[in-house]
């Protein structure tokens, strides 16, 4: 049980898949999956081309609308870049930073996360900073170093005023999209540790309310295990939050699955 300053959440990345219209498809599929949940939030995070339109269609239903990045400007000359508030007029809440495959593929720094996050804020979006060791970290007994120095760095100069707007997710590289997901006991265990830096960090008021995700092949068969770990505020979840039902199901963590008696 998380807890009872921090609401979980579970947020699905449909990361660089469907179309606009395979979007609208899979947002039809699973709104009705989806039943209206109090203790926790779901949000989906489509391409940015899809926005519009599966925020159109998930209007008014308890599934609510992340964005996959933004840039750190607001506006100006910055080419193929999307802002804040362009992201905040089609209805984007969330809006996922600094994950992995942007900076192993994009080259994309700490520094870069620190002011996407700062440019989040601003736009009244809530900011998902990721951060996550590789297998080669892990390996040579180095995770909690490398995590606890992109923590650091990808928040700086974040105003500790809106602190508790912050989300973190903790995404071991080496278990993205790889079938291996960290035991909810080493979940745990960094998860802990990036609440022991971030009460280092921010005042305790705000401190307390950050949200820590975990993410890695999140699944409905370790979704429970994750969940009930006091440690873990929620999941981001990629390839399987293109499946609506198994989606669904995650989103629901907790609660008997469908048939069972």
């Amino acid at each position: 049980m998380t807890s009872p300053f921090r609401r979980p959440l579970v947020i699905g990345n449909w990361k660089m898949h469907t179309t606009v219209r395979a979007a609208a498809g899979l947002a039809r599929e699973l709104r009705p999956l989806v039943p209206p949940l109090p203790d926790r939030e779901v949000a989906v995070a489509p391409p940015f081309t899809a926005l519009s339109a599966v925020g159109a269609l998930l209007e008014g239903s308890p599934i609510r609308l992340a964005a996959q990045d933004l840039f750190w400007e607001d506006e100006g000359a910055y080419t193929g870049e999307v802002s804040g508030p362009m992201l905040k007029e089609t209805g984007v809440e969330y809006v996922i930073l600094g994950h992995s495959e942007r900076r192993i593929y994009l080259s994309e720094s700490d520094l870069a996360v620190s002011r996407k996050a700062q440019a989040a804020l601003r736009a009244g979006l809530t900011p998902v900073v990721c951060v996550g060791e590789d297998q080669m970290a892990r390996d040579a007994g180095r995770a909690q170093q490398v995590v606890r120095d992109q923590l650091l760095r990808s928040m700086e100069d974040l105003p500790g005023a809106e602190a508790d707007r912050l989300v973190v997710a903790y995404e071991p590289v080496w278990a993205i999209g790889t079938g291996r997901s960290a035991s909810p006991a080493d979940a745990a265990e960094m998860h802990a540790l990036i609440r022991l830096e971030i009460e280092a960090r921010f005042p305790a008021g705000k401190a307390e309310r950050i949200r820590i995700l975990y993410g890695g092949s999140v699944t409905e068969q370790n979704v429970d295990a994750l969940m009930a770990r006091p440690e873990v505020d929620g999941v981001l979840v990629g390839g399987a939050s293109l499946r609506a039902r198994e989606f669904a199901r995650i989103a629901s963590y907790g609660v008997p699955r469908w048939g069972d008696s």
